[in-house]
């Protein structure tokens, strides 16, 4: 529910709305506006009775939010929602945003070498794993806290923000003393103890979409972020399970615009590990921007085929930079900018 309150609405009007929602047993959230303020009511799963609320001096309109996904739909927030990271880039707006590097961080050389040339290339933020979850338990599983501090110096080196993932709690609060976005992988996105301790850090987080995710359940994995206080929030489509084993998944182009018309916040397209295939990738990038994704992330490595992890569909530096040309082209087209530093 949201209480839309009279643009001349006093603090003290605003204040015994808060109060009654507290009465009926919900947490009330401001949300100053321009004109108005906003009230969000948090914590019901189902239709309130909003009589004790529309009596109320200073109330100007109710608004039910019909949703499952509360806070992440677009009736909760109209205006999108733009991601600040503190090397100046946005994610949001109308500028297309490129994330890229190696699937895993495996040592300063190959990471510095990829920081360089993505950086060169336009890309404003650095991807690299610290930590792998594996689908075999004896594959190379990441190099932990060492990535990490890989990964602080090839920020320091470039200016680029860092985007890795974090696979459980503990390092989760690692990651976030050094990544500007902590990414929640497509195997935990149902992992809600971990959501909740993610949203709870109140870092950026790119949330991807579990392999056989509906929107619906992609959409709640994100409420559960922003329910712990965290708006910073972007999902990311990297491809869904199918009977067809031509690409490692089916990339659902389609879910870019309908999640933009269903949830005000950023959508990123992940078209390395949606197709698998190196071929294949600057392809879908491009139709993924055509369709409206505000950022792309993609695996790039100096030598793919020494790559510790997904080598097959990482791009190669001379591969990065010409998709990166199509990128900006398409883009233009849309009259969108390519994001730089």
């Amino acid at each position: 529910m949201l209480i839309l309150m009279r643009g001349d609405a006093t603090p003290e009007q605003i204040a015994l709305v808060e109060a009654t929602v507290a009465r009926m047993g919900f947490r009330a959230q401001a949300m100053p506006g321009q004109q108005r303020v906003a009230i969000g009511v948090v914590g019901n799963d189902r239709r309130l009775d909003d009589t004790p609320l529309r009596g109320l001096d200073g109330v100007h309109e109710i608004v039910h939010v019909s949703a499952p996904y509360k806070q992440v739909s677009r009736e909760w927030r109209k205006t999108p929602t733009i991601v600040k990271l503190d090397n100046g880039t946005e994610i949001g707006g109308d500028a297309l945003v490129v994330m890229a590097g190696p699937c895993a961080v495996e040592s300063r050389e190959q990471l510095f070498a990829t920081a360089d040339y993505v950086r060169a290339a336009g890309a404003t933020v650095l991807r690299g794993g610290a930590y792998k979850p594996r689908t075999s338990p004896y594959a190379f599983q990441g190099l932990g806290e060492e990535g990490l501090q890989l990964l602080a110096e090839a920020r320091q080196r470039t200016g680029l923000a860092i985007v890795t993932e974090a696979i459980d709690i503990e390092s989760a609060h690692a990651c976030a003393e050094v990544a500007d976005i902590l990414q929640v992988g497509a195997r935990n996105m149902q992992n809600f103890a971990l959501l909740r301790a993610i949203g709870r850090i109140g870092k950026p987080v790119l949330l991807k979409r579990g392999p056989s995710a509906t929107i619906k359940e992609w959409l709640l994995a994100a409420e559960y972020l922003l329910a712990e206080g965290n708006a910073q929030v972007m999902l990311c489509e990297r491809g869904i399970r199918s009977f067809d084993d031509a690409t490692r998944n089916v990339m659902d182009v389609t879910a870019i615009p309908l999640v933009q018309s269903l949830s005000h916040l950023p959508v990123v397209a992940d078209p390395s590990h949606a197709t698998g295939v190196r071929a294949l990738v600057p392809a879908v990038a491009r139709a993924s921007v055509a369709a409206g994704a505000h950022a792309i992330i993609v695996e790039t490595h100096p030598e793919p085929r020494r790559a510790l992890s997904d080598g097959p569909q990482a791009l190669t530096e001379a591969d990065f930079r010409a998709m990166m040309a199509q990128l900006q082209a398409v883009a233009g087209a849309l009259g969108r900018p390519l994001a730089s530093l």
